[in-house]
């Protein structure tokens, strides 16, 4: 599992997926999360604008990150 550290209080889900390299346009990761394949905290997440906090754990394709 990879570490993410935030520098504010939260990110909003687009833009953490287009951080960690999974989606390379804000388009492109928002069809990402409408598909329901972006689980957060084990769970599928549709809202393109969650705030993901520290302690969230996101799972795209095999792939996991933690939020520090």
């Amino acid at each position: 599992m990879e570490l993410f550290k935030i520098k504010g209080e939260y990110i909003h889900l687009n833009q953490l997926l287009k951080m960690m390299g999974w989606a390379h346009s804000g388009a492109e990761s928002n069809a990402i999360i409408e598909s329901g394949e972006v689980k957060v905290n084990g769970e599928v997440e549709l809202r393109k604008r969650n705030k993901i906090k520290v302690g969230f754990e996101i799972e795209f394709k095999g792939e996991m990150v933690k939020i520090e």
